[in-house]
């Protein structure tokens, strides 16, 4: 099964120096037209509504409420951009993007347009976007929402890794389900990375080695 590899000590500290740096919340995006400056390096977080990419992102900058959570599926509605590393000339090092969630029925149809176009348009044209983690509940698998999502990601050639969200709440059995699923569906994906890393923001799995990949990103 083709999980995550191991990081050695060095790449876990440059992880975890990065993530004690400051990070700030610089403006939240409705249209293209209101992106920052593409000057520096940008990973985005992607994912079904709910899938916990807000829990996520403040287990790794080790903040309670730096990503506005919640308990009501699509509530962030726009692209919210933070700013994370040791400040030079006013900036830090790369931007942490956290996207609309998609894939949940209790919207408008026209509010999914709207939130679907958004997240498409800004990924096939943002020039400084490194990396896509696309974040999977562990308890629950790869959606068909998230294979679309996949499959538009190889037309754009935007690399991206799958990351497993709520590892701590599956059963041993129905995980190893998910993942030999999983790694069957990656390897049709030419813009996938071939390993993925289980997390839990809750129990603190994953984290480090998270922190350290984007460090290396």
């Amino acid at each position: 099964m083709d999980e995550a590899p191991s990081y050695t000590k060095q790449q876990l500290e440059k992880g975890r120096l990065l993530f004690c740096s400051e990070c700030d919340f610089v403006l939240g995006v409705a249209g293209l037209d209101q992106l920052p400056a593409s000057d520096r390096t940008e990973v985005a977080f992607a994912g079904r509504s709910n899938v916990g990419k807000s829990s996520l992102i403040n287990a790794l900058t080790r903040r309670n409420a730096l990503a506005r959570t919640s308990h009501t599926p699509g509530r962030t509605q726009q692209l919210n951009f933070f700013d994370l590393g040791q400040k030079e000339n006013g900036q830090g090092q790369l931007y942490l993007v956290d996207m609309p969630g998609y894939g949940y029925a209790k919207v408008s149809k026209k509010q999914r347009r709207e939130w679907d176009a958004l997240i498409f348009d800004y990924l096939q044209g943002r020039p400084n976007l490194r990396c896509v983690f696309i974040l999977i509940d562990g308890r629950h698998g790869l959606k068909e929402s998230d294979e679309h999502l996949m499959t538009m990601l190889d037309k754009a050639a935007v690399s991206y890794r799958i990351i497993l969200t709520k590892c701590d709440k599956s059963k041993k059995a129905e995980m190893i389900k998910i993942k030999e699923d999983l790694t069957a569906s990656l390897k049709k994906h030419p813009a996938a990375y071939p390993e993925f890393l289980e997390t839990s923001s809750i129990k603190n799995i994953g984290i480090p080695e998270f922190r350290a990949l984007i460090a290396d990103i």
